[in-house]
C-alpha cells in the first residue's frame, strides 16, 4: 500500500510511522514536520553492514553520507550501529565531531576543499581524505608538513561510467566536477604524484557513479574499472592500493513507477566482480567502502504539512496549498522529483483526487508536485509526504525568511525531538 513498510493505518484511519499516529505528532510539535522512523534506520545500517560481512569477509566500512541528512543525533545513531561516514564541510565534520562521533571512521569528501577545512581535517584526525584534483593534493601536501601529519589518502576517480540517472545526480562520467578522469590519465598521474609526496599516504581510490540508481550493472562495471586502476597504480608506481571506495547511490522506492533491487544483490554481484579481477590481476582483494546514505535515511523519513486551502480552478487543476514548499522540500523545483502523498488523517479512504501540491512561497515554482492522487483535501487537512527522509531536511533554506521545520524520531512507539524548530529570532541571529 506504501512505498515504505514502516507506514500503516491505524483504528482511526490515521497514518502511523513505526506505529506511532501521525496526527498525534502533528498536534504535538506542529507543521512543517520532518518525521524519522529511527529503526528503520537502523534496520538499513544492518543490510549493508550484514552484506559487508557477508561478502567481503568483515573486511570493509559502510559510511553513512551525511548530505543526506545531518545533525548530532544521527552521528550517535551511526556510531552505536558501527557505521562510518562520508562528510563533505567542515560543518559536517564539526557536526559529527560535536556529536561524539570518530573522526578515524571519517571520510572526507569534496571538489574544493578550503585550506581552512583540510587544516581542520588534519587537525582532527579525519581517517581518509579522498583527494578529488591536484590543485587539493599540493595544498594538502604542504598543510600536513606543517602539522607534522601524514593522512591517508584516496584518489577520487571518474572510471566513465554513465548510471542512467537525472543529469544533474550523474557524477562518475568524464564530464564532471569531481575528480580524475581515467580515460585522458589524469587519474594515473595523480596516483603517481601523490606515491611520490613525502607527507600524505596514497592507501586507496573512490569512485561515485551517481543516485537513485535501479540497475546493477553500473556498479559491477565501475568495480571492474576500478579494479583495473588498481592494477595500472602498481605497474606504475609500485604502490598497492589497499582501499576501494565504490561510492554509494542505491535507488530507493518514491512511488510505485519505482523498483528497487535489495541492496544485498548489489553486494553479491559487486563483490563477485572484485573478487574475480583481484585473482586475474593478481591483486589482494582490497578492503571495501560504500557510502549509502538515501537508502537508509530516505525511506525512513516522511514531512507532515497543514493544508491551508483548497482552490479549484475548473477545467484546469486544483490547488491543496500547505504551510511548507520548497523551502523544506527544493526536490521538484530542482528536479522534478516525484512523491507519494496520504492525507494522514484521512489514510483509509480512497484516492480520488488528483492535485498540485503548492508550497507557501512567493514563488510559483514552489510545488511538492502535479497530478498526484490523493484523498479529497480541505483546509486543515494533514498531509504526508513520503520518502522524505533524504534531501529534504538537508537542503532546506531561510527563503521568503521562513523558519526551517522541527525534526522527530521515532522508535518502539514513542518520538522525541531531535532538532527544534528555528525561531524568528533564529531568522535575525547573525544580522548586524
Amino acid at each position: 500500500m506504501f512505498v515504505s513498510k514502516n507506514l500503516a493505518v491505524n483504528q482511526q484511519g490515521h497514518l502511523t510511522i513505526g506505529g506511532v499516529d501521525t496526527i498525534d505528532l502533528a498536534n504535538e510539535y506542529g507543521t512543517p514536520l520532518y518525521v524519522v522512523d529511527e529503526d528503520l534506520v537502523r534496520e538499513n545500517c544492518r543490510l549493508f553492514k550484514d552484506s559487508i560481512d557477508r561478502y567481503y569477509g568483515g573486511r570493509g566500512l559502510v559510511c553513512y553520507a551525511s548530505k543526506a541528512f545531518c545533525c548530532k543525533e544521527i552521528y550517535r545513531v551511526m556510531e552505536d550501529e558501527q557505521i562510518g561516514v562520508d562528510v563533505v564541510s567542515i560543518g559536517e565534520i564539526y557536526t559529527a565531531l560535536a556529536a561524539g562521533f570518530p573522526a578515524e571512521k571519517m571520510c572526507f569528501h569534496g571538489n574544493n576543499k578550503t585550506a581552512g577545512e583540510l587544516y581542520y581535517a588534519l587537525e582532527n584526525g579525519v581517517g581518509r581524505i579522498i583527494v578529488d584534483n591536484l590543485n587539493e593534493l599540493e595544498r594538502l601536501n604542504a598543510l600536513a608538513a606543517e602539522q607534522g601529519k601524514r593522512p591517508n589518502i584516496l584518489l577520487r576517480v571518474k572510471p566513465g561510467i554513465d548510471a542512467h540517472t537525472h543529469s544533474f545526480i550523474r557524477t562518475g562520467q568524464i564530464d564532471s566536477k569531481f575528480g580524475f578522469a581515467i580515460e585522458t590519465g589524469e587519474a594515473l598521474e595523480a596516483a603517481k604524484e601523490a606515491s611520490a609526496m613525502e607527507h600524505v599516504n596514497l592507501v586507496g581510490a573512490h569512485c561515485h557513479i551517481g543516485s537513485q540508481i535501479f540497475d546493477i550493472d553500473p556498479f559491477v562495471l565501475a568495480a571492474e574499472v576500478m579494479m583495473g586502476y588498481i592494477a595500472a597504480v602498481k605497474k606504475e608506481t609500485g604502490v598497492e592500493l589497499t582501499d576501494l571506495n565504490l561510492g554509494g547511490g542505491f535507488g530507493i522506492k518514491y512511488t510505485d513507477e519505482d523498483h528497487p533491487v535489495p541492496y544485498d544483490r548489489y553486494m553479491e554481484q559487486v563483490s563477485a566482480k572484485v573478487k574475480e579481477e583481484a585473482a586475474r590481476l593478481g591483486l589482494k582483494v582490497p578492503f571495501i567502502l560504500l557510502e549509502p546514505g538515501r537508502s537508509i535515511i530516505g525511506p525512513a523519513g516522511i514531512t507532515l504539512y497543514t493544508v491551508g486551502a483548497r482552490k479549484e480552478i475548473p477545467d484546469i487543476r486544483t490547488y491543496l496549498s500547505i504551510d511548507g514548499g520548497m523551502t523544506d522540500n527544493p526536490r521538484y523545483a530542482l528536479y522534478q522529483s516525484k512523491y507519494d502523498v496520504v492525507l494522514a488523517n484521512k489514510a483509509n479512504q480512497p484516492k480520488d483526487d488528483i492535485i498540485t501540491l503548492a508550497g507557501k512561497c512567493c514563488e510559483s515554482g514552489d510545488l511538492i508536485g502535479e497530478g498526484l492522487k490523493i484523498q479529497r483535501g480541505d483546509a486543515g487537512d494533514i498531509v504526508a509526504v513520503l520518502a522524505t527522509g533524504a534531501y529534504n531536511y538537508a537542503m532546506s533554506s531561510n527563503y521568503n525568511r521562513v523558519t526551517k521545520p522541527a525534526v522527530v524520531f521515532v522508535r518502539n512507539g514513542q518520538s522525541r525531538l531531535v532538532v527544534k524548530r528555528e525561531t524568528l529570532e533564529d531568522l535575525v541571529r547573525n544580522d548586524l
